[in-house]
């Protein structure tokens, strides 16, 4: 779908008048209704009744990312990580299902698919992220179908079907994954679905392999993981960092043969490609990303540094250190939306700390976790975490740990989705 003209972006004004509209007419619009924008708008009419509220998003139901290895396991339904909007609209907000076709920032207005015009006084882009088709030769859309990527959730198709191929391979099959080179989306999330996809073959067809190939040489959480895997799945899963030939350059979809740069193919019964990503096209199309593919943002409100009045939050951002979580999105997203309360009154932006906790399910009743907290630097120039603040579970032959973790984790879902959605 086309976008403004990049020239009307670039005309914008290079600052925000500091008191735009009355309080009780200020006009807060949200692109994008997950992690990010959901929170901003919960958060918004909670925290700050005197916006007005608008939710742009064109899906109904939306399927979580997080909780998505589980269903792979057969530990969660689809349904149980899909959330809709009714409790966004009883709380106030405007919640409009349709794409975001253009921004147009310098006139402060975002033109809608179905063609309306909706005017703004602040903007909370929170696209998520887009893959990178053809990033890896061989792998587009049509690939998908046959090695699923299952990273954007969508409707959950391509969740589901990632579980229907496991389901239909024969046991004693070898089941591949193509992990990416850093940033993505969710750094621990493909070691949480290989313990997850070894948790279902272990119960179903336990002759079966999985061969991880990675781009990377080290990934979150890794011992734990690890300790997890010897002691849960002995001889099931091999892990193949980049310097050992991991990283995967060509796939051939219909053979499921996954090719890495040294000319070695391996083919498979079942293929998971998890491909490169860059932040969501409309923030592309918008000129708020730089040459990295991500926006780039003030790191105390969150404001696009390409376009004033636009505060990028979410998986499209670069946040520094802090990972592409669904908890960082939440947090970042209610302190975008303080800043921009202040902003509209005429006041400085509330003092910005950020944190992350990421819980992994390793199996069943086993779970581990790392947290963070973050905080601009004295300059406002960037964002680094604080000395001594987070912490990484354990290491060692810790079942009640475990156990209790993997309980941390069900109550972190319940609660950080009832705060977006309910």
């Amino acid at each position: 779908m086309p976008a403004f003209p990049r020239r009307a972006l670039l005309a914008a004004p290079l600052a925000a008048p500091a008191v735009l509209r009355a309080q009780t007419q200020a006009r807060l619009l949200i692109i994008g209704g997950g992690f990010g924008g959901a929170t901003a708008a919960s958060f918004a009419r909670r925290h700050h009744p005197w916006l007005d509220v608008t939710l742009i998003e064109p899906k109904t139901r939306f399927v979580t990312c997080p909780y998505g290895n589980l269903v792979l396991a057969g530990a969660r339904q689809i349904g149980q990580i899909t959330h809709g909007y009714d409790g966004l609209r009883a709380r106030g907000v405007r919640v409009v299902h349709d794409w975001a076709a253009g921004i147009d920032a310098g006139q402060r207005q975002v033109r809608l698919a179905g063609g309306e015009t909706l005017a703004y006084d602040r903007l909370i882009l929170s696209p998520g992220i887009a893959l990178r088709w053809g990033a890896l030769e061989g792998y587009d859309e049509a690939a998908a179908e046959h090695m699923p990527h299952a990273w954007v959730p969508g409707d959950g198709a391509q969740t589901l079907l990632l579980r229907r191929q496991l389901e239909e391979m024969p046991d004693g099959g070898v089941v591949g994954l193509a992990i990416p080179a850093n940033p993505f989306r969710c750094p621990p999330g493909p070691y949480e679905r290989i313990s997850m996809i070894a948790s279902y073959l272990k119960r179903h067809k336990p002759r079966s392999k999985i061969l991880a190939l990675d781009a990377k040489e080290a990934f979150s959480k890794q011992g734990l993981f690890q300790d997890g895997w010897a002691a849960l799945y002995p001889g099931m899963i091999e892990w193949v960092p980049g310097n050992r030939d991991g990283r995967v350059t060509r796939v051939d979809a219909r053979g499921r043969v996954l090719e890495t740069e040294f000319g070695t193919q391996h083919r498979v019964a079942v293929a998971n490609v998890i491909p490169p990503q860059s932040a969501a096209r409309i923030a592309i199309e918008a000129g708020l990303t730089d040459n990295s593919g991500w926006a780039p943002v003030n790191p105390r409100t969150f404001e696009s540094r390409l376009a004033p009045g636009v505060h990028v939050v979410g998986d499209a951002n670069i946040p520094g250190p802090m990972p592409k979580s669904g908890y960082v999105a939440n947090s970042t997203a209610k302190q975008a939306v303080a800043s921009i309360a202040a902003a509209l009154r005429g006041e400085a932006p509330p003092e910005a700390v950020y944190f992350n906790t990421c819980y992994s399910h390793v199996g069943e009743d086993y779970g581990i976790s790392i947290v963070g907290v973050f905080r601009p630097n004295a300059e406002g120039t960037a964002i680094a975490e604080v000395p001594n603040s987070g912490g990484i579970s354990p290491r060692g032959n810790l079942p009640e740990q475990r156990r209790l973790e993997a309980l941390h984790a069900d109550a972190w879902y319940e609660s950080i989705t009832r705060d977006m959605f309910a």
